[in-house]
Protein backbone atom coordinates (compact mmCIF):
# COMPACT_ATOMS: atom_id res chain seq x y z
CA UNK A 1 0.00 0.00 0.00
CA UNK A 2 1.60 3.35 -1.03
CA UNK A 3 0.78 7.04 -0.10
CA UNK A 4 0.24 10.43 -1.97
CA UNK A 5 -0.40 13.56 -1.33
CA UNK A 6 -3.88 14.67 -1.81
CA UNK A 7 -2.25 17.64 -3.67
CA UNK A 8 -0.17 15.38 -5.52
CA UNK A 9 -2.89 12.71 -6.30
CA UNK A 10 -5.51 15.60 -7.11
CA UNK A 11 -3.63 16.80 -10.69
CA UNK A 12 -2.86 12.88 -12.00
CA UNK A 13 -5.58 11.15 -10.45
CA UNK A 14 -6.72 9.25 -13.58
CA UNK A 15 -2.97 7.90 -14.66
CA UNK A 16 -3.03 7.04 -10.40
CA UNK A 17 -5.89 4.92 -10.54
CA UNK A 18 -5.21 3.58 -14.30
CA UNK A 19 -1.83 2.46 -13.10
CA UNK A 20 -3.39 0.29 -10.22
CA UNK A 21 -3.53 -3.63 -10.12
CA UNK A 22 -7.37 -4.90 -8.75
CA UNK A 23 -7.44 -5.09 -4.83
CA UNK A 24 -4.55 -2.46 -4.57
CA UNK A 25 -4.55 0.28 -2.48
CA UNK A 26 -2.98 3.77 -2.35
CA UNK A 27 -4.00 6.62 0.67
CA UNK A 28 -4.10 9.79 0.40
CA UNK A 29 -2.89 11.92 3.02
CA UNK A 30 -2.97 15.71 3.47
CA UNK A 31 -0.41 17.43 5.93
CA UNK A 32 0.88 13.57 6.34
CA UNK A 33 -2.21 12.17 8.29
CA UNK A 34 -4.20 9.71 6.55
CA UNK A 35 -7.55 10.93 4.42
CA UNK A 36 -8.98 8.73 2.44
CA UNK A 37 -8.16 5.17 0.69
CA UNK A 38 -8.58 4.52 -2.92
CA UNK A 39 -8.94 0.59 -3.98
CA UNK A 40 -9.01 -0.60 -7.41
CA UNK A 41 -12.04 -3.08 -8.12
CA UNK A 42 -12.00 -5.83 -11.13
CA UNK A 43 -14.16 -4.45 -13.02
CA UNK A 44 -17.16 -7.08 -14.14
CA UNK A 45 -20.25 -6.72 -16.12
CA UNK A 46 -23.72 -7.98 -14.81
CA UNK A 47 -23.99 -12.21 -15.05
CA UNK A 48 -27.25 -11.40 -17.08
CA UNK A 49 -28.39 -9.96 -20.50
CA UNK A 50 -31.10 -8.65 -21.25
CA UNK A 51 -33.14 -10.79 -22.95
CA UNK A 52 -31.69 -13.66 -22.20
CA UNK A 53 -34.50 -15.49 -20.26
CA UNK A 54 -37.25 -15.11 -23.39
CA UNK A 55 -39.02 -18.20 -23.63
CA UNK A 56 -38.02 -19.96 -20.70
CA UNK A 57 -41.16 -19.98 -18.58
CA UNK A 58 -42.18 -23.63 -18.48
CA UNK A 59 -45.52 -23.28 -16.11
CA UNK A 60 -47.35 -20.48 -15.56
CA UNK A 61 -50.74 -20.96 -13.24
CA UNK A 62 -53.62 -20.43 -15.40
CA UNK A 63 -54.76 -17.93 -12.24
CA UNK A 64 -51.78 -15.67 -11.93
CA UNK A 65 -53.84 -12.74 -13.01
CA UNK A 66 -56.59 -13.60 -10.76
CA UNK A 67 -57.33 -10.99 -8.36
CA UNK A 68 -56.21 -12.25 -4.51
CA UNK A 69 -59.17 -13.60 -2.56
CA UNK A 70 -57.87 -11.20 0.60
CA UNK A 71 -58.51 -8.11 -2.52
CA UNK A 72 -61.74 -9.27 -3.46
CA UNK A 73 -63.32 -5.95 -1.00
CA UNK A 74 -60.95 -3.48 -2.76
CA UNK A 75 -61.60 -4.46 -6.39
CA UNK A 76 -64.67 -3.72 -6.35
Amino acid sequence: MSTLNLDDAQAHLREIVAGLQPGEEVVLTDNGQPLAKIVKTLRTSWPCKAGSAAGKILYMAPDFNAPLDEFKEYME
